[in-house]
């Protein structure tokens, strides 16, 4: 009794072939499937949104008796005037200020919650950091000036101890102290995330060949952290940079920030939106520029 193998037309040789010269496609199709729907997402939220105001930036301002640069770079160039180069170096004045204070106040907090205080204490630690979170910007704002107007909780207390008031409202160190206290618990849970991972074993090497406190915290609990201190930095210096609400209540017309600027040029009585496209673009420049700063800092400092 004889049987027949019928072969599976896939079987064939020639389609064995066309399979083989397929799969490359495939696999490099694959991946691009995966990421279109983000990618998509981040085209129309982020791309398309940022090439409309690189368009606009190229507008020129046309008004009555002046001479129209038809490249539209005009709006650029305006930006090197000195008033508004101060106002630039004074939003990245006050972004980089808070980004140490943040880090200078947060990193001690985040390495006690990491690794001195109690397990069970830990979430209600880092929950206590959060509640500010909750609650609306304005409101922080607000309560801000109710402590630094010059009538206000602060100085009432220092008067009642005999010393001078503070004229702090209205000011750059009132910029300072509600950005810092609003951006404060995004620098703690970061680092808190890195170091929570700290190899102690690292630390008690360190200790074990005679290094001082000092030099431990500098060669080795720094470069474990680095990643976290990086992130943090970075969120808070972009969030500090594109701050409206504390430089606006809390500053005054004595600290103009970039932010207010480009809300005066969309929505303020000037309304060029070309000049303030090409800050806006300006900014995405400057916070690109800063990423890409750090992120090279990031990788290279541990391999000093």
């Amino acid at each position: 009794m004889s049987t027949q193998i019928h072969n599976s037309p896939l079987d064939s040789p020639g389609k064995i072939a066309k399979i083989q010269k397929l799969r490359p496609q495939i696999d490099w199709l694959s991946p691009l499937a995966l990421l279109a729907p983000a990618g998509i997402w981040l085209f129309l939220l982020l791309v398309l949104p940022t090439l409309i105001i690189f368009e606009l930036s190229l507008v020129p301002d046309i008004r009555p008796g002046d001479i129209v640069n038809p490249s539209g770079f005009s709006n650029y160039i305006q930006i090197l005037d000195p008033i508004y180069l101060q106002v630039i170096l004074r939003s990245l004045f006050l972004a980089v200020s808070t980004t140490i204070i943040c880090l200078i106040l947060g990193f001690p907090v985040s390495y006690w919650i990491a690794q001195m205080a109690p397990k069970r204490w830990r979430n209600l630690l880092l929950l206590g950091f959060v509640l500010p979170l909750w609650t609306s910007s304005l409101l922080r704002s607000y309560a801000w000036i109710t402590i630094l107007r010059p009538t206000g909780l602060l100085n009432s207390i220092l008067t009642n101890l005999g010393l001078p008031a503070l004229e702090l409202l209205n000011r750059n160190p009132s910029v300072l102290i509600g950005m810092s206290y609003s951006l404060l618990p995004y620098m703690v849970l970061v680092l808190y995330a890195s170091l929570e991972k700290l190899d102690k074993q690292l630390l008690e090497a360190a200790a074990d060949l005679g290094a001082n406190p000092v030099q431990t915290f500098w060669q080795v609990t720094v470069p474990q952290t680095l990643p976290g201190i990086t992130a943090g930095s970075m969120l808070v210096f972009i969030t500090a940079l594109g701050d409206f609400v504390d430089p606006e209540l809390l500053g005054g017309a004595s600290s103009m920030t970039a932010a207010r600027l480009v809300y005066n040029q969309f929505l303020g009585a000037t309304q060029n939106w070309g000049f303030g496209s090409a800050l806006s673009m300006t900014l995405i420049m400057l916070v690109s520029m800063a990423i890409a700063l750090l992120i090279k800092f990031g990788e290279e400092l541990p391999k000093r």
